[in-house]
């Protein structure tokens, strides 16, 4: 994956003056270098009365222009209520269940800029945000309560409810962020393949999340699970990090059930054994640690409906557990908050009815002068309830350095 250094971050007058405007934009991480997109000329707050509404739009709509799309993010708990789960016992924060933009400008940035839009010329009133924070975080779940839970959990595993469920704690602090300046600090030290950043006049999304859902691309459809964590030391390489994982029993356990529930996930829309591997186990490189992961490939059934797509591989089982249903309703059951953006999704969907989607996590929500960050890690008959907790905050370091 190319990554040009020199040229992201250089100076811009044009991204400046857009970056300390008060215009809503996105800037998310491509292959070839990032996307920024704004000027939106539509906003849909999505609900549960809404959503089947929305995903009939893309049935009316022609793709013509780059910027003939969609593009924002699907909440946790509007994903449980479109497959038919309830949220009801948790604490709610009233933050949106998702939202969805029509971009009117792309602006590309690879070896060079590129501006996309008939609005480049717009003014731009100045609105710089400055970070601020207030007091220091603070987890929602202790340890003591944390091992209440994983053996809860446990106690449900080995009685043959689930076979693998993942535990959300929550870092929070009173704060407010200017989300620009997050963002390309954390793609400096930890930039990932599926990284994303929403910058709205009352909220804000900073994400390094690595792992792609769904990238569907006319009949083919890919999803890239991971499963298996190791942190970093000295010594330690990707060659090193990918015999650990093969010869680990826990982490090899864990990863095998969740490539076979999202290949069993992509079979419900793919033809009949069009769904296989397409590149087995291999090891990806972040700031802090390695990741196991598989990249597995299907033909989809023809004209499938996007909401079926969308129902089928989401909430993603790889921040979830396995089976997907029977796991959720446990989590749901067990969790006295709401995950908001955590293990939602977000991508786009062109009027083409392409799409990519990544899993929300490694994010930080900043919403009514709350940052909110989320990690978890996976139950497993063989782990450990003090390494899954300490598993949690590795993920979730290198977000909570930026507030240093």
């Amino acid at each position: 994956m190319k990554d040009y250094k020199k040229h992201k971050f250089r100076f811009n007058p044009y991204l400046e003056k857009l970056y300390q405007s008060d215009e809503p934009l996105i800037i998310y991480k491509v292959n070839e270098g990032y996307n920024i997109y704004t000027h939106f000329s539509k906003k849909t707050i999505l609900t549960n009365k809404n959503i089947k509404k929305f995903f009939k739009i893309f049935n009316k709509k022609q793709f013509k222009h780059e910027t003939d799309m969609m593009i924002g993010f699907f909440g946790y708990e509007l994903l449980c209520n479109l497959i038919g789960l309830k949220t009801s016992n948790q604490k709610k924060s009233k933050f949106y269940k998702g939202i969805f933009y029509k971009p009117e400008t792309i602006i590309k940035i690879r070896e060079n800029i590129k501006i996309i839009s008939k609005h480049k010329d717009k003014q731009l009133k100045t609105s710089f945000q400055k970070t601020q924070v207030s007091s220091p975080f603070k987890m929602n779940i202790k340890f003591p309560k944390y091992q209440r839970i994983f053996k809860y959990f446990s106690k449900k595993i080995r009685e043959g409810e689930t076979y693998q469920i993942k535990i959300c704690t929550k870092y929070r602090n009173r704060s407010k962020i200017n989300p620009i300046n997050f963002f390309w600090k954390l793609m400096k030290v930890n930039s990932s393949p599926e990284a994303f950043m929403i910058k709205d006049k009352d909220y804000s999304i900073v994400s390094c999340s690595p792992e792609t859902l769904i990238d569907k691309r006319g009949s083919n459809i890919f999803t890239k699970p991971i499963a298996g964590t190791l942190k970093k030391s000295n010594g330690l390489n990707k060659y090193k990090a990918l015999k650990f994982f093969k010869n680990n029993i826990k982490e090899t356990k864990e990863h095998n059930m969740i490539v076979d529930m999202e290949r069993s996930d992509l079979s419900k829309i793919c033809k009949p054994g069009s769904v296989k591997i397409y590149k087995k186990k291999f090891v990806e490189e972040y700031k802090h640690l390695y990741h196991y992961v598989t990249l597995i490939k299907g033909s989809l059934i023809k004209k499938i409906d996007l909401q079926e797509i969308i129902k089928s591989m989401m909430p993603g089982g790889s921040v979830i557990g396995c089976p997907k249903i029977r796991t959720l309703e446990l989590l749901n059951n067990q969790e006295n908050e709401d995950r908001n953006i955590y293990t939602g999704s977000f991508g786009f969907i062109k009027y083409n009815k392409d799409m990519r989607f990544n899993i929300i996590i490694r994010s930080i929500l900043n919403f009514k002068s709350f940052s909110e960050i989320s990690a978890a890690s996976g139950v497993v008959l063989d782990s450990t309830a003090k390494k899954e907790f300490n598993e949690n905050y590795i993920k979730a370091k290198s977000l909570l350095e930026l507030y240093k």
